[in-house]
C-alpha cells in the first residue's frame, strides 16, 4: 500500500545542511497499524510528513498504491492526500468553530453539500463518543476530547490511511489508553491503515502489529512487533525495549554484585502465567537472582520479560540454559553495567 524506497531528506540552513532521513526503505501494508518509534531527533516526524508529501523527499520514492506521489501534478496529489488524513500532538482545532463545525471543515473544502456533511459529522461524533459536545468549542474540552474531535475530523473524508504524529504525547496515561483503544477500533471496523509515530514503546505494544525503530534518520530494525520485542538486535532497539531502572536508564547493577552471567527471558501466551522460575529452581536446584521483571500486552497478547542472574559456576549455568531450551522459553545473554 505505502512503500518508501531509499528516501532521503536534507534541510539546508545558512551555515549547514541537516540530513534528517538517510536511505529509508519501508513497506506499510493495507490494514496495518504500523509504529515508527525512536528517540527525539531520530527523524520520525520528518518521515511521516514525507509519506503524504507535506515534506518532499530530497531523493527516493514514496509510492501509494504503486504510484510515485512526487510524479503527480498538484491536483492529482491533492486527490491522493484525501486518502491520507493526519492527527497531531497539538490537536490543531479551529478555536472559533464548534466541535461539529470543526469536523465539517474538511468536507466544506472538498465541496460536500451541507446536509451530507452535517449528517457525516454527527455519525463521527457518535463514533468517537462526543455526541453531547457537538456545540461546544475547543476551549471547553479536555485534551482527550480535543484529540477525539481531531480524529473525527481526520475521518471526515473517508481516508484509507490515518497518520498519527505523537498523537498521545500530550495526554495522561488513562486518556492515552482510551485514544489508543479508539484508534485500534477505527482500524478494525473501518479498515483504516494507521501509521503511528511515537517515542513510547508502550504505545507500539498496545496497538501496533508492525514497527520500525529509527535512529539518526535511518531504520535500525523493523518487523512484526512481537519479533522485535522478543529479540531486538539494534542498539537503539535494545535501549527502547529492554527493562529500565526507575530512573529510566539502561538497567544497571552495583559494582559489588557477585559474579554470574545474566540472561533475558521472554514469555509468550500461556507461559507468561506459569511459575517458570519456581519450576526452574526445583528442577535445576539452582538459585537464580531476579534483577528485573515485567509483563506487557502486545497487540492483545500477553508477553513478559525478565532479567536473571545465573549461578556463577559453569555446571549450574549450563543446567539452567538446557532447562529453558527444553521448555521452549526464549532467552538471550545480556550485559549489565555497573
Amino acid at each position: 500500500m505505502i512503500q518508501l524506497k531509499n528516501v532521503t531528506k536534507t534541510f539546508s540552513g545558512n551555515k549547514m545542511a541537516v540530513e534528517a532521513l538517510r536511505g529509508v526503505n519501508l513497506f506499510i501494508g493495507e490494514g496495518d497499524i504500523f509504529g515508527i518509534i525512536g528517540l527525539s531527533g531520530a527523524g520520525k516526524s520528518t518521515l511521516i510528513r514525507c509519506i503524504n508529501l507535506l515534506e518532499r523527499p530530497t531523493s527516493g520514492q514514496v509510492l501509494f498504491d504503486g504510484v510515485d506521489l512526487a510524479s503527480l501534478d498538484q491536483k492529482s496529489l491533492l486527490n491522493k492526500r484525501r486518502s491520507m488524513s493526519m492527527i497531531f500532538q497539538g490537536f490543531h482545532l479551529l478555536e472559533q468553530r464548534s466541535v461539529l463545525k470543526n469536523i465539517c471543515y474538511p468536507m466544506e473544502i472538498a465541496g460536500t453539500v451541507k446536509k451530507a456533511r452535517l449528517g457525516k459529522a454527527e455519525e463521527l461524533l457518535k463514533l468517537v463518543g462526543l455526541s453531547d459536545k457537538r456545540d461546544s468549542y475547543p476551549s471547553e474540552l479536555s485534551g482527550g476530547q480535543k484529540q477525539r474531535v481531531a480524529i473525527a475530523r481526520a475521518l471526515a473524508t473517508d481516508p484509507r490511511v490515518l497518520l498519527c504524529d505523537e498523537a498521545t504525547s500530550a495526554l495522561d496515561p488513562n486518556t492515552t489508553a482510551q485514544i489508543l483503544d479508539l484508534i485500534r477500533e477505527i482500524n478494525r471496523t473501518l479498515n483504516v491503515t494507521v501509521v503511528v509515530v511515537t517515542h513510547e514503546m508502550t504505545v507500539v505494544e498496545k496497538i501496533c502489529n508492525k514497527v520500525a525503530v529509527m535512529e539518526n534518520g535511518q531504520i535500525a530494525e523493523q518487523g512484526p512487533v512481537e519479533n522485535v520485542f522478543l529479540s531486538p538486535h539494534s542498539r537503539i532497539g535494545k535501549e527502547l525495549i529492554l527493562p529500565k531502572t526507575s530512573a529510566g536508564n539502561a538497567l544497571s547493577v552495583p559494582g559489588h554484585m557477585p559474579e554470574g552471567a545474566c540472561i533475558r527471558l521472554v514469555f509468550q501466551g500461556q507461559s507468561a502465567f506459569e511459575p517458570v522460575i519456581a519450576n526452574l529452581a526445583l528442577e535445576c536446584g539452582a538459585a537464580v537472582n531476579i534483577l528485573s521483571a515485567n509483563t506487557k500486552n502486545i497487540d492483545g497478547k500477553t508477553a513478559g520479560q525478565m532479567i536473571l542472574q545465573l549461578p556463577p559456576d559453569a555446571k549450574s549455568e549450563l543446567h539452567v540454559k538446557t532447562y529453558l531450551k527444553e521448555k521452549n522459553i526464549f532467552f538471550q545473554e545480556v550485559e549489565l553495567y555497573a
